[in-house]
């Protein structure tokens, strides 16, 4: 059936009291920018019935994406983090479906949803479809390892919680077994080498500088932080923090060197392998520990629902966040290739640009309700911050925000990054929620090592 058909079938009116005949709003993907839409399109369509809102993840709890480098180094736990789904949905007038967005049926305006299952192989629940009328997709990026050799069997990417932990845990099991040996640690047995330079792997190295030393404090005397421990951050490009200021990038590998974090920049990885990784001349630079931050892509299955994507398999979307083959069909966050006027590379993606097209959705949503016309998406760039974890913060506010460009690092710079996760947490509870959140997290804190050490 043609396209046209398709956009035919007209959008019920706000306010109408039968449920069955509800604006059937539909988001996928509860990251940072799905999550917040879900979370205020409850809390305003669905609490006065004007809409239905249902969030579908495979996932059961969230947490911010920039906070996955903190809980790969065990400076973070988890529990200390997650947000349940479906206490979220209760709580805030929403319904929460558990699954994997597997098909798109744009005629019938329905998805489908994949079955789940334990960890034991039994299925939790079966596949199913949803209607919609509206669809948002917000399923976020995946690592783009960019085919090479060994990068999937022997590192370990950053874009889950799962992914982290799983990171931790090796981590830890590697000064353990390193300890326990009888023979001296090997060369590069508990070298870490972070592929890729971006914000994620420059704060992972900062961070795994303290917290791998803090692992070896509790009793493994059989390491010496100071010969067996290194961490080598590798960066394609000329310099590190490739897509920032070129001064926030210097004043970060300045810092970098005086911890003694060894920084590899126009180095490109052609081979990761057990022991290590080989770069493209050939030289072999030795770990049995390895992270992948190299590059993001949408997920694969984006290129199969019959949408337009582009080389990286996003969502190629018009100004108005609609994607290009079906007006009814949205696509927001990382997932979503977005012009912007006088960038050939589009919206950038970051948690800045989710959060501002959560907000935007929002108002389309409610001028498609309304029946009026949507309005375009303009992202603003407020600057960028990137975390050394004790050591400092560095970044830049753009020159709309104070009058000039500015760059910002130590004491100020770390307020302003705590704020961006202050931020996020109130548009998931609220002003005053996260303000009690933040205050009970300094004073219910239980005696703990600083790292995780299980």
């Amino acid at each position: 059936m043609p396209d046209m058909a398709i956009t035919d079938r007209p959008i019920p009116t706000r306010g109408n009291a039968r449920s069955t005949d509800l604006h059937q709003i539909v988001v996928v993907g509860g990251g940072a920018a799905g999550l917040q839409l879900a979370t205020k399109l409850g809390d305003t369509v669905g609490r006065r019935g004007q809409a239905r809102v249902t969030l579908v993840e495979k996932s059961r709890t969230h947490i911010w994406k920039p906070l996955l480098h903190a809980i790969a180094a065990g400076g973070m736990r988890r529990s200390q983090h997650e947000l349940n789904y479906l206490a979220q949905a209760r709580w805030h007038n929403f319904t929460c479906r558990l699954g994997a967005l597997s098909g798109i049926d744009r005629v019938r305006r329905e998805i489908q949803i994949a079955a789940t299952f334990d960890d034991e192989g039994r299925e939790v629940t079966p596949q199913r479809s949803f209607p919609y009328d509206t669809l948002v997709i917000a399923v976020g990026s995946v690592t783009n390892d960019f085919g090479t050799q060994g990068a999937a069997k022997f590192a370990v990417p950053l874009e889950t919680p799962e992914q982290a932990t799983r990171f931790n845990k090796r981590m830890v099991n590697a000064c353990l077994r390193a300890n326990a040996q009888p023979e001296p640690v090997r060369p590069g047995q508990l070298h870490v080498a972070i592929i890729g330079a971006g914000a994620t792997g420059t704060e992972l190295a900062a961070e795994l500088h303290r917290t791998v030393r803090e692992v070896v404090a509790y009793g493994m005397t059989h390491i010496d932080p100071e010969r067996d421990v290194k961490i080598i951050l590798i960066e394609a490009a000329p310099r590190i923090l490739p897509a920032l200021p070129e001064r926030m990038s210097a004043s970060t590998a300045e810092l970098l060197g005086t911890l003694g974090v060894e920084v590899r920049t126009g180095a490109r990885v052609a081979v990761v392998r057990a022991d290590g990784v080989v770069l493209d001349g050939g030289e072999v630079i030795p770990s049995e520990l390895v992270v992948w931050s190299a590059g993001v892509k949408g997920p694969d299955f984006l290129a199969g629902l019959g949408l337009e994507v582009n080389r990286i398999n996003q969502l190629v979307v018009e100004r108005t966040l609609q994607t290009t083959q079906d007006p009814n069909i949205f696509a927001i966050g990382d997932c979503a290739a977005c012009p912007r006027e006088g960038f050939p590379n589009g919206v950038p993606p970051r948690a800045q640009a989710a959060h501002q097209m959560a907000s935007h959705m929002m108002e389309q949503i409610n001028l498609r309700l309304d029946g009026r016309t949507l309005k375009p998406f303009i992202y603003r760039d407020f600057g960028s911050l990137v975390s050394l974890g004790r050591y400092t913060t560095v970044g830049n506010l753009m020159g709309f925000v104070v009058g000039r460009g500015l760059f910002i690092e130590g004491y100020f710079a770390r307020m302003m990054y705590r704020s961006l996760y202050a931020m996020h947490q109130a548009a998931l509870h609220g002003n005053g929620s996260m303000i009690w959140r933040t205050l009970t997290s300094f004073v219910s804190r239980r005696p703990e090592p600083e790292v995780k050490l299980h």
